[in-house]
């Protein structure tokens, strides 16, 4: 049996050995290696095949230089994907940082604050309400503990766990009431829940539903390039029959229509977002969660902890039985240890009244845990000369009910209660009881209870509750309140923080008592949910989903976990939430800062419309190259191959970072927490963008095109020609990039937006560019030559002109713009905000 040291603890010198034999209290998987699992997925990869098949070729052909400069290309363009998916692992493993769970420890007789993954064996640990067990071990001491075991066993029912009975705990599972101390016995590896194979980081999330879409997309460009090979391949050999020759001028054409941009830019997106939202002290615990927060239509908040600063004082005391003795007796129905806010300001209030703590020298003998509705808890305490005291607290109207008042006293009781909650109190009921002998009532309603009085606690709005809620409204969402207060405490709130229709409100039993149907009209015309408890939260998520919203829940207690982890996008409190409302949430507000909401939704909006902005990128820029390849040899030019492997490689190098580095650094624009959250059944392109895009591509594509009659009247060699039709390719695709950095406002403002790696990535393009035309081992390596000022003049505005005639469009798109920017209070236009 292992030594319990509960006034000392293990020594730091104890602990650190006993960590270095049994290693980290973390749930490890060596046996993969993910550098080469990283490669092996770079490998299988349709562009690098095409890359590889394209290498053997031209060393088949017996063309050397080609084929070792597409070897360092393979090299190049695999080093590059390894390198932005390092990134995006960093970025990744940083947030792990700030995952890492917390427990109290007693060291050193100290109890501390440390790293779960610093736990070892013969460890003690304080546990309260809403802690995450962090290893396997034994309970030494237990006050109401209940279990959640589900994460272990399946069972959804908690599990009371007492010192007469099964005492000891799991790794993996909740305390969802109760506290207590547990000697831990093992850890890591060695635990129950490793044992039983289910750590979380070898669970594979499931796709959502914009990676579904991307994945989607990719296949099928992947299905039309696997076509156009086919045609290219056999107008290639119709016209030369040689198959390795064909082949190779095939895979150009294959190469040119794969966006492998996109999947790379989704992954680079996702991740280095999230790491962002880290600098503004949010947490979203998977990259992907990212995508969904510009999407939320309604955020349900809770209110204590969440719209409030969950710090409680005692503001009113109403004294019934006449002793003076409401706040004691409220401190007797409390924890040993107050770790509650409204049992903290009872301690506070009992300290400020007298010197010391009578229950100083009693210990509980009989407890009966918080439950019911509304729920009160009870406790018997008892000291060395058998003095007895009995207390309890909870809910107005389920204490009077339990001390038989009359009719009339009770009526008197609840209208002052209700008159306390109406300035925004909340309201508790304290009663206390006479018990002799051991044999106690089986349910703490049925003991002999004498109503002591009424305590009003207030809880201060946060100071920029109602500025974030106005920012919210106007970018279109809904903000709707769920509290397990009273109707008149939740009003109260919801009023002075600026919830609109505050007045209509619905309690918990209400909501449980309508039809599906029923409450779907509800949750569409009710802005404030009030004594709801965590079955009536969570089917009031489920409702809202029901009715077409995407739903962002905000809490921070034990039972705020069910609908958390229901809702879209699940809020918790990082400095003041339970470890179960921050395991349950995607989304952690690391300093309880309620702004922190509207940067959240606000990065949201920018990462999804910048990764929009990236694909559409990358549509309109394939698809001139794809053109440059296919049409000169079916129009069958003199030159049918402008376009060679190489220069589709240089290409490429040149938009993966324009679409997975530039368009992710591209700031907010300014009109975007100022427009209506997008559908959730919108698909990444509207039907009028898709061809838009396209048409962007094609006139660039007939620009490039242009450059052959051009330069053929201008008697250029077919190197010139080429040298002439890839420039213009490549200034298109500079100005594309500029272009595209926003489809509504023009080039001039949105270089009023800092992007310091535009500037770079494009002068890194020109700088190459000029290097293949004027250096001659390059022109010869990518069969250029050198052109004319003249010449390179005209390619330059021919690309200018390929992509310049957008900004004309949007100029002609502003004035109806300007009519509708003085809108600036949006409102939620939603089909059941009625």
């Amino acid at each position: 049996m292992m030594e319990i040291k509960t006034n000392h603890g293990l020594s730091r010198v104890e602990a650190a050995d006993l960590l270095h034999q049994f290693g980290p209290n973390a749930l490890t998987d060596t046996s993969r290696n993910r550098f080469w699992l990283r490669v092996w997925d770079i490998v299988r990869e349709p562009m690098f095949v095409l890359l590889a098949v394209a290498c053997v070729l031209y060393f088949v052909l017996g063309d050397w230089l080609e084929a070792i400069v597409m070897l360092v290309s393979i090299v190049f363009v695999t080093g590059i994907e390894l390198y932005q998916e390092n990134k995006s692992d960093k970025a990744i493993n940083a947030l792990r940082v700030y995952t890492e769970a917390k427990a109290k420890v007693l060291r050193d007789g100290k109890w501390l604050d440390l790293p779960t993954v610093s736990i070892v064996p013969g460890d003690l640990i304080a546990l309260e309400e809403g802690d995450l067990v962090p290893a396997d071990g034994r309970l030494v001491d237990a006050h109401d503990v209940s279990i959640d075991e589900s994460a272990r066993t399946g069972e959804s029912l908690p599990v009371e766990k007492t010192m007469e009975g099964d005492v000891h705990l799991f790794q993996g599972t909740m305390m969802v009431g109760g506290s207590g101390q547990l000697l831990v016995e093992a850890t890591g590896n060695r635990t129950e829940l490793a044992k039983l194979g289910k750590s979380i980081d070898q669970i594979d999330p499931a796709p959502t539903p914009l990676q579904v879409q991307i994945r989607r997309f990719v296949k099928q460009m992947g299905w039309i390039g696997g076509g156009a090979f086919l045609l290219v391949f056999a107008l290639n050999y119709w016209m030369e029959p040689s198959f390795l020759s064909a082949l190779l001028f095939s895979l150009t054409l294959a190469m040119s229509i794969l966006p492998q941009e996109i999947p790379v830019a989704f992954s680079s997106f996702m991740g280095l977002g999230a790491f962002r939202m880290i600098k503004e002290q949010i947490l979203a615990k998977q990259p992907k969660t990212v995508e969904s927060l510009g999407s939320a239509t309604v955020i349900c908040l809770d209110k204590t902890g969440t719209i409030t600063e969950n710090q409680m004082s005692v503001a009113e005391i109403v004294d019934f039985s006449g002793k003076n003795r409401v706040v004691e007796w409220a401190l007797w129905a409390s924890e040993p240890t107050p770790f509650d806010p409204m049992e903290k300001a009872i301690l506070d209030a009992v300290q400020a009244k007298m010197e010391g703590i009578p229950r100083a020298s009693f210990q509980i003998i009989k407890e009966y845990p918080l439950a019911g509705r509304p729920p009160m808890m009870t406790h018997v305490w008892e000291n060395a000369e058998k003095t007895r005291i009995v207390a309890c607290k909870g809910g107005v109207e389920r204490i009077g009910a339990i001390c038989k008042l009359a009719a009339e006293d009770l009526d008197h009781i609840k209208a002052q209660a209700n008159a306390m909650a109406a300035k925004g109190f909340r309201v508790l009921a304290v009663a206390s009881a006479i018990h002799t002998g051991t044999d106690f009532p089986a349910l703490q309603d049925d003991f002999n209870w004498e109503l002591e009085g009424l305590l009003a606690f207030f809880d201060p709005p946060k100071k920029n509750a109602k500025a974030v809620f106005a920012k919210l409204r106007k970018a279109g969402i809904r903000v709707i309140m769920i509290t397990g207060d009273q109707s008149e405490t939740a009003s109260n709130i919801a009023e002075s923080v600026g919830i609109i229709h505050w007045e209509k409100n619905m309690e918990g039993t209400a909501v449980m008592d309508l039809s599906d149907e029923a409450l779907l009209v509800k949750v569409g015309e009710v802005q404030v949910f009030a004594r709801m408890f965590p079955e009536a939260k969570l089917r009031v998520v489920q409702a809202l989903q029901a009715s077409g919203e995407i739903v962002a829940m905000s809490g921070d207690g034990v039972n705020d976990g069910p609908a958390l982890k229901a809702a879209h996008i699940g809020v918790a409190m990082g400095k003041k939430g339970s470890e179960i409302a921050k395991s349950a949430a995607s989304l952690v507000l690391l300093t309880d800062n309620l702004g922190a909401l509207v940067t959240a939704v606000s990065m949201g909006r920018r990462i999804y419309t910048n990764l929009r902005k990236a694909i559409r990128y990358v549509i309109s820029i394939h698809l001139p190259i794809v053109l440059t390849v296919l049409m000169p040899l079916v129009l069958g030019w003199t030159y049918p191959h402008i376009l060679l492997p190489l220069h589709v490689i240089f290409l490429e190098l040149v938009m993966d970072p324009t679409a997975a580095i530039a368009f992710e650094n591209e700031p907010a624009e300014r009109d975007g927490m100022l427009k209506p959250p997008r559908s959730a059944k919108e698909a990444l392109f509207t039907r009028k963008e898709l061809w838009f895009s396209l048409l962007q591509g094609l006139v660039i594509a007939l620009f490039v095109l242009a450059m052959y009659p051009y330069a053929q009247a201008r008697n250029l060699p077919e190197a010139g020609i080429r040298a002439c039709m890839f420039s213009t390719l490549v200034f298109a695709n500079l100005f594309l990039t500029l272009v595209n950095r926003s489809f509504v406002y023009p080039v001039y403002q949105s270089f009023k937006n800092k992007n310091r790696t535009i500037p770079f990535i494009l002068g890194i393009s020109c700088f190459l560019l000029a290097l293949i035309l004027y250096v001659p081992f390059l022109a010869s390596m990518f069969k250029v030559q050198a052109l004319s000022v003249q010449d390179l003049s005209v390619c330059f505005g021919a690309g200018l002109l390929s992509v310049g005639w957008f900004e004309l469009v949007k100029l002609l798109r502003k004035k109806p713009m300007k009519q509708t920017k003085g809108n600036q209070n949006l409102q939620p236009s939603h089909a059941n905000l009625k």
